[in-house]
This record gives structure tokens, C-alpha cells and sequence, in this order.
């Protein structure tokens, strides 16, 4: 039976021999993620054999990942089925791409339920794109541009004398918050995981200062083989263009390296969904709950 723990930063490197093996390109497949976002759904980790296995039990039963790492899948399956079914709950999984559903399709024709997961889907955007903001579609995120290079700002690579400041911005963002849900508690303690841990994930970063105080800060690392992923982006809204500055200083400094950049979801908030469409996606990665009968 497969047992779960907590993870814990010494999982990185058998986590990441698997996850780089599978070349996955969902934002559920870096380890950084799942480290630092292990409170929002209570989420635990398995090794099993060469792969890595994530559940969450934060739901009405568990739910996985499609396991990442090389081997005998339909082994790792049975085996999850097993222990879901050993707590009276299907095998369900989350985060399921089109090409994973194909494969899964083929494998077990017509032995479980498909939902579609708009809420969970993947902004995947051109890093040229975010970089260049070149044509017409890019009118307006230019001129925003415009307006914040105006102003007397520096932009820099976070480094170890940035931390404090960068988390006390993050955490001042978080106290203005008028009643903090589940959901903003599980970042702050996102937020407070990659700096703690932020050289030894590998994570790259980005700090705006204005008047030599903090007006942004953004997180992400290298996903998969051609795709860059953003884990937080925090901007003060009251200068100009701050988002759209960090966005395009970040995107020059760390992303020409990859062909794609993958913003993450937008857990279905209008307003998140709206921002995340106005920079021109080049396609959405849907997913999809899948649960076996």
C-alpha cells in the first residue's frame, strides 16, 4: 500500500529526476509548487519506484496527480486505485492534459469520467511575446509600460539582501487583505517557502524600488525543457504600470532562454481571468478531473 507524507525540501532531487524525466508542462510539475503550496489542498508525497506521486486530501477524498517519473504506469495506477479504494473513494486524478487523457483513454477505454477543469487550465503565453510586446494586440500593455518606465524606478534580480524586504512587501499586501480566506493564507505561506528555500530551488527572481522602497516583486523557474513558469507576481497599484513593469523586466532578464511561459490558473476569479487574458495567451492548457468508475 502506498504510504504519504509531508514534503519536505530533501525531496527536491528525487522529485525533480522525475518530473524533468516526464517533461510535463502544468504548473503542478515543479517541485517548488508543490512545496510551497502543500496547505491549500493538504497535499502529501509518495515515491513509488521512479515515480513521484502527489494526493491531495484536502477534498471530499483523495485526489493525484498523474504520477511524473519513468516506469510501468498502469502499475502506479493500480496502485493509487488501490489506496483511494482502501479509503472508499475512486481513483480520481487533477491537472489532466489532453495528451495524458489520450494516453489514459487508450489504456483504459471507457473505465472512468471526464470533467473539463476551465478554473484550473494553465496561461501559456509566448515569451517573445512578453518580452517584445510588439504589434497592435499589445497596444495598451505598452502604453502601461510607458507610463511606469516615467517614473524613477530600479528593477534587479532578487538576491539574499532582497528577502526581508520582498517578504515584508508581500506580507503588508496580505495584512491590507479585509478578510483573509484559505486560499490567501495557503499563498502567504507559499510566499514565505520560496524565499526560505529560494536558492536551493533554484527559483529566479525580479524587485522593483521606487524612492528605494519595494513597489514589486515576482518568483518563477524553468518548468520543463522550453517553458518558464511565474509563481508570484505582487505589484503596488498605486504607481502606474508596476505590473506591467515587473511583467516585461522579469520576462527580459530570465525568459529569452524558453519558448513558452506558463502564468498559472486563474482559480476562476473574474478579475485574475481578465488580467491573465489581456496579455494574449497562445493557447490555453486545459486540464481535467478524471475519475475512475
Amino acid at each position: 500500500m502506498l504510504e504519504f507524507r509531508a514534503l519536505d525540501i530533501n525531496d527536491r532531487d528525487r522529485a525533480n529526476k522525475a518530473l524533468r524525466s516526464s517533461d510535463f508542462m502544468g504548473c503542478e510539475y515543479t517541485f517548488a509548487n508543490n512545496l510551497a503550496w502543500c496547505r491549500l489542498a493538504d497535499t502529501k508525497v509518495c515515491f513509488y519506484k521512479d515515480f513521484y506521486i502527489l494526493c491531495a486530501f484536502g477534498g471530499e477524498g483523495p485526489s493525484f496527480v498523474l504520477p511524473a517519473g519513468q516506469g510501468d504506469l498502469r502499475e502506479a495506477l493500480a496502485e493509487m486505485k488501490r489506496f483511494s479504494e482502501s479509503l472508499g473513494a475512486p481513483l480520481v486524478l487533477t491537472g489532466v492534459t489532453k495528451p495524458s487523457l489520450d494516453m489514459l483513454e487508450e489504456m483504459y477505454p471507457g473505465q472512468f469520467i471526464t470533467e473539463p477543469d476551465r478554473d484550473g487550465s494553465d496561461y501559456i503565453y509566448l515569451s517573445s511575446d512578453l518580452i517584445s510586446l510588439a504589434g497592435r494586440k499589445f497596444h495598451g500593455k505598452r502604453n502601461h509600460l510607458a507610463r511606469f518606465k516615467e517614473l524613477d524606478y530600479s528593477y534587479s534580480p532578487i538576491i539574499e539582501r532582497d528577502m526581508d524586504d520582498a517578504i515584508l512587501f508581500c506580507t503588508s499586501a496580505y495584512n491590507e487583505i479585509a478578510e483573509a480566506d484559505h486560499s490567501s493564507v495557503a499563498e502567504q505561506y507559499a510566499i514565505n517557502t520560496y524565499f526560505s528555500y529560494f536558492d536551493r530551488l533554484e527559483l529566479k527572481g525580479g524587485i522593483i524600488r521606487i524612492g528605494g522602497e519595494v513597489a514589486a516583486v515576482t518568483i518563477g523557474e524553468g518548468l520543463n525543457s522550453d517553458t518558464f513558469c511565474v509563481h508570484i507576481e505582487k505589484a503596488d497599484k498605486a504607481y502606474n504600470g508596476a505590473y506591467a513593469g515587473i511583467n516585461n523586466l522579469f520576462a527580459e532578464s530570465c525568459m529569452a532562454g524558453y519558448k513558452y511561459v506558463n502564468r498559472e490558473e486563474d482559480l476562476g476569479l473574474e478579475g485574475l481571468r481578465k488580467a491573465k487574458l489581456s496579455y494574449n495567451p497562445v493557447f490555453l492548457l486545459e486540464k481535467n478531473i478524471v475519475t475512475f468508475k
